[in-house]
């Protein structure tokens, strides 16, 4: 496929550029009036049209005049193997009631584990798919999900083999974390110990039996999984080669992520409460600070301190969040503007955040999150615009208008 005459061909990073730091944030390259060759799958070349060949006849040829060519949204935090919404507690938030108080009275997490036990995996799977597809369409290249709403050993491996059969039907990168340690089941709720050892015990060995998972992860989180909980937990994953994502301080600050930063995790995400330690671990640390607006955006919680993050020289993402309660949208073009918008990140930040950094957040930013020659042409092309910080200006609208997967347009 050849793509001609594209107004801007956007996140032209150099191909040994695997993430971005900082200031480095603020470095969006893009080539104007470009054309972009892809072969097999892969981006073979691209250049400004003052120096295109004569095109080969072989190749398909897509005209994009006025419109802007981007690297596919990498999202690195979803929750999108679920069974059921929860709209039921939609009206619940709007009279008042607060995430913990939800949760008290048999919301939350423990809400979406009842009805997913009881949901097949072929149901589990045709959910997840539709939402997924949404996903792809909205721009989405390469996803992480996470397990979580099982909270039992045959659940929780029934959404991991949900994931993995996601894996092979879909044609992009997907990464899978176990989050058995998302909440306490009822029957555990005075017992974390022996959850604790079901989930070491008998949850791992049969996870790495089976290689389901790339991750493990754990809601470190007041009222959930303590530090030196989530300290067992990812000390006896690290023994079947799980490398750690933490969630932290979602709800309060307890040294959660200088936890996770010690532990080498490959992200923290969530990262609303924010304080100098915070600043200064990921300042001096490969762990990407993943940030998702759209959580706080829905449950009317304090939005992340990006500003802070990024002039403290931490490597910042952003992630949709996708899950049935706190979060029930996986638009990465949403995502992305309320990063300007919320976040007060420049549209160039924003736009690397949930790209080459999403990427670099599931270990995949060698093969996309940028445009870059040899990695993989999972792209979009957007509706004719007058500028890059349309994008995320026009929140609410899609500006997609072609979705490009292994170097074909990809129809769903």
């Amino acid at each position: 496929m050849l793509i001609t005459n594209i107004k801007a061909l956007v996140g032209v990073h150099p191909k040994e550029k695997l993430f971005l730091r900082g200031s480095e944030l603020s470095e969006l390259p893009f080539l104007e009036n470009a054309w972009l060759l892809i072969e097999n799958g892969l981006i073979k070349d691209f250049g400004s049209m003052d120096n295109l060949q004569t095109p080969n006849t072989k190749h398909q040829t897509l005209n994009a005049e006025g419109r802007f060519v981007f690297p596919s949204w990498c999202d690195s935090h979803t929750h999108i193997v679920f069974a059921a919404p929860r709209e039921e507690e939609f009206a619940l938030k709007i009279a008042g009631k607060t995430y913990e108080e939800i949760a008290a009275a048999g919301g939350g997490i423990l809400n979406s584990a009842n009805k997913l036990q009881k949901a097949t995996e072929d149901e589990l799977f045709e959910s997840a798919s539709i939402r997924l597809k949404d996903m792809i369409k909205h721009g989405t290249g390469a996803i992480e999900i996470k397990s979580g709403y099982g909270l039992t050993v045959e659940s929780e491996l029934k959404m991991l083999r949900v994931i993995k059969r996601l894996k092979a039907a879909f044609p992009i990168p997907i990464k899978a974390s176990l989050l058995a340690a998302h909440a306490y089941p009822a029957a555990y709720k005075n017992n974390h110990q022996a959850y604790i050892n079901l989930i070491i015990n008998e949850l791992l060995p049969k996870v790495a039996e089976e290689n389901l998972a790339d991750y493990i992860d754990v809601f470190c989180e007041k009222g959930f999984f303590s530090n030196e909980e989530t300290v067992q937990i990812l000390t006896a994953a690290a023994k079947y080669g799980l490398k750690p994502k933490i969630h932290a301080n979602q709800l309060s600050s307890s040294g959660a992520v200088e936890l996770g930063v010690a532990h080498h995790a490959v992200s923290v995400d969530h990262l609303e409460e924010t304080d100098e330690n915070v600043l200064q671990a990921f300042s001096e640390s490969h762990t990407i600070a993943t940030l998702l607006p759209s959580c706080s955006f829905y449950i009317n919680i304090p939005f992340a301190n990006a500003k802070g993050l990024i002039n403290s020289n931490a490597i910042v993402a952003l992630a949709s969040d996708y899950n049935p309660g706190s979060t029930p949208s996986g638009n990465m073009n949403f995502v992305v503007s309320l990063g300007c918008i919320k976040l007060k990140m420049m549209p160039e930040q924003s736009i690397n955040a949930a790209t080459l950094n999403g990427a670099a957040a599931m270990e995949l930013s060698n093969e996309v999150g940028s445009i870059a020659r040899g990695k993989k042409a999972n792209l979009f092309i957007t509706r004719p615009m007058t500028s890059l910080a349309y994008l995320p200006y026009s929140f609410g609208q899609s500006q997609i208008e072609t979705v490009i997967l292994n170097g074909e347009v990809y129809h769903g």
